[in-house]
């Protein structure tokens, strides 16, 4: 069983009706749905949001985590301190972090990489097609394609303010002409990283299978290996 949380600010769906529309049981939820749908019973999910008690990031729910996702972009300075350096910490002792769209700009991921992580963007409805640059990678799996297009995106374009990614999963190019490194993983500490660009909440993209794909087989790549987590023997 991967004991799984989701964080999400949950900001845009309580403030802007389009978003809402798209996703009425918030983000985080269409992103539960997705791991469900794919990984059943082999996953534990539960949800947090920044409103929450310590943005529901306790000591409790982390020992209860083995991979974290996170979706931010209103709210990123609202999260405090103490709850990033708490993350970083369970990132280090081997818990897995997957950061989703606009959550280059998280505290928690900047930490994490120690760059700035920003890039250029252009909010527009444009064609976006995501290639996959090393298809025997785990996270690829079931991509049977070279490449998937998203109808609607926003553009994120080079140069991405990122360290050297251990490994580049996907590259995405968009109808203006610019590409960007879209799926990269990185290690730190004993914990496994990955960043995974497509998901503005303005277009249903979480409710599209192969973006369902990637996240479900994220999930299972950056779960914690071996028996020893956080100091304490776990069964596999």
């Amino acid at each position: 069983m991967i004991r799984v949380l989701i964080w999400n600010e949950f900001v845009h769906e309580r403030k802007t009706p389009e978003v809402a529309a798209i996703y009425p049981n918030g983000i985080h939820n269409a992103i539960k749905d997705g791991l469900v749908e794919l990984l059943g019973e082999t996953v534990e999910i539960r949800t947090a949001t920044l409103d929450q008690p310590e943005h529901g990031l306790t000591d409790d729910a982390l020992d209860q985590t083995d991979v974290l996702l996170w979706w931010g972009h209103l709210a990123h300075d609202q999260v405090a301190d103490a709850i990033v350096e708490r993350v970083q910490g369970r990132v280090l002792a081997g818990m897995g972090l997957i950061g989703l769209h606009s959550a280059h700009a998280a505290k928690i991921f900047q930490r994490l990489m120690g760059t700035g992580c920003m890039l250029r963007w252009r909010e527009a409805s444009e064609r976006e097609k995501v290639w996959v640059v090393d298809p025997s990678h785990a996270i690829a799996a079931g991509i049977d394609n070279e490449h998937f297009e998203i109808p609607q995106a926003e553009m994120y374009g080079e140069f991405f303010d990122i360290p050297q990614p251990d490994e580049l999963i996907f590259i995405s190019w968009f109808e203006g002409g610019e590409v960007f490194r879209s799926g990269c993983t990185w290690r730190r500490g004993k914990g496994k990283v990955f960043y995974f660009r497509p998901g503005h909440e303005t277009y249903p993209i979480y409710h599209q299978l192969e973006i369902k794909r990637v996240l479900a087989n994220a999930v299972q790549w950056a779960t914690p290996s071996g028996s020893e987590y956080f100091g304490e023997a776990r069964e596999c």
